[in-house]
């Protein structure tokens, strides 16, 4: 892509590693940087670093989400302009956050391709160890063209690292190739990922969960089923009593694969959701109209927001002094909301089975069972579900596009234009490529 990336050798000693921009004089050559198996290690942790940057997954990629669609509003005393864009769904393709965004991606994706293209040269490895080390590489691969996907519609599929001034220019790929590109590189992981407790790094079971999101979205409804029903039966995650306790400590049980942050790689969640009077900036704030939303006696209520004074907030993300609460990208819960729609969604689908999977989820809420048997309005229920279910944790504005459903249900977007975020000016700028052209309506 645009940005010129010079790969660097991190020493780092735990996972929550940061990619840093090194001068010339202190970059080494790929081939000087990965000799070992542990230097591979390295290279997959640099991967991870690009989603703890502020842009992704340390604060604006899953602010966006909520609020595009209708769980976030932006304050009237609020200072972010790229914020009031996003909240009015009126963005320029100049706005500074959602370049941010493509830009971390594609150096994620670009830090990925590069210590793949080296697992095959190194000597100390086994076979089986170059096929766990590439699996988490495409898992990592996956994720980030999954989440352009999500905001920009077809993107350029990179999978030949860039590296100087080489291979910056990339026409943009259809839905379709895109999508063939991520499950591909989600089935390798699957298949060669081993079973893992590690929350913060992909496991065989966070590839699979990610498969059945993906299979979701791209409408695949046997296949997101399949997949989710694998990761529930198989993959040794629980749905907790307390619905606080998700968020209450890092790797709980209901945990599939979490983006790890510490006090020295911070996020700023709580810093952008928190009143001015707590110290926070009070850069978004829950919408009325999900306040609205939930039933009476609903525990995720208290799970989610609280209120300074008559200022309500978003809480799942609290800790404000030092960052260091994980985001959580794949939870159980989802898979049970994954494999529900999925089955509403088949040619004859099993009202009883769709009923079992929501109500694991309302009974948690200390809701009373769904006995709806229509499935058109359990397909409403799901959306509704997924909504208070996954509220502050970047999933809304997704669920609307991708069900056809977000012209019908925000007022501020009236176009399937206004459903995918505008091609940074930078890229559209720099990208000399014939085929990388401007979403329609910017």
């Amino acid at each position: 892509m645009k940005k010129i990336i010079y790969i660097t050798l991190i020493f780092v000693t735990a996972l929550s590693c940061d990619v840093l921009d090194a001068e010339p004089q202190n970059s080494i050559s790929a081939e000087e940087a990965f000799k070992t198996k542990e230097d591979i290690n390295k290279g997959i942790l640099g991967a991870y670093a690009s989603f703890q940057s502020l842009s992704y997954y340390g604060r604006t990629y899953s602010l966006f989400s909520d609020l595009a669609a209708d769980n976030l509003a932006h304050p009237l005393a609020a200072t972010a302009t790229a914020y009031a864009e996003v909240n009015n769904n009126n963005i320029l393709p100049e706005n500074g956050s959602v370049d941010g965004i493509w830009s971390i991606a594609y150096d994620g994706i670009n830090v990925a391709n590069n210590v793949i293209t080296k697992v095959p040269t190194i000597a100390d490895m086994s076979e089986q160890e170059k096929n766990e080390a590439l699996a988490e590489l495409y898992f990592i691969r996956a994720l980030n063209h999954f989440n352009l996907l999500n905001y920009f519609g077809g993107v350029p599929i990179k999978i030949i690292p860039t590296v100087g001034v080489g291979n910056l220019d990339a026409p943009r790929n259809s839905v379709e190739e895109v999508y063939s590109q991520i499950i591909n590189d989600l089935i390798f992981a699957s298949d060669n990922l081993p079973v893992s407790s590690n929350k913060v790094r992909a496991g065989k079971y966070a590839a699979k969960a990610l498969l059945a999101k993906v299979y979701l979205y791209k409408k695949d409804y046997p296949q997101a089923k399949t997949l989710a029903s694998e990761v529930i039966a198989e993959g040794g995650y629980t749905l907790l009593q307390n619905y606080e306790d998700i968020f209450a400590d890092d790797a709980s049980a209901e945990s599939i694969f979490e983006i790890a942050f510490t006090q020295l790689e911070r996020n700023r969640i709580s810093e952008y959701n928190f009143p001015t009077s707590l110290n926070g900036r009070r850069e978004v704030e829950p919408a009325q109209d999900l306040l609205d939303a939930y039933e009476a006696n609903d525990e995720r209520f208290e799970g989610s927001i609280a209120f300074e004074g008559t200022q309500a907030y978003a809480i799942k993300y609290d800790d404000l002094s030092l960052g260091a609460d994980n985001f959580i990208v794949l939870r159980i819960a989802d898979m049970y909301l994954v494999r529900a729609e999925a089955e509403a969604n088949l040619p004859s689908p099993v009202v009883s089975a769709v009923q079992s999977d929501i109500n694991e989820i309302r009974v948690r809420a200390n809701l009373q069972p769904t006995l709806e048997s229509s499935i058109s309005q359990l397909i409403r229920i799901i959306e509704k579900e997924r909504r208070i279910e996954f509220a502050f944790e970047g999933q809304r504005w997704f669920d609307l596009v991708r069900t056809d459903r977000a012209i019908a249900v925000l007022p501020n977007v009236n176009s399937t234009n206004q459903t995918l975020f505008p091609i940074p000016t930078d890229e559209i700028q720099t990208n000399n490529s014939p085929g990388m052209v401007q979403n329609p309506g910017y």
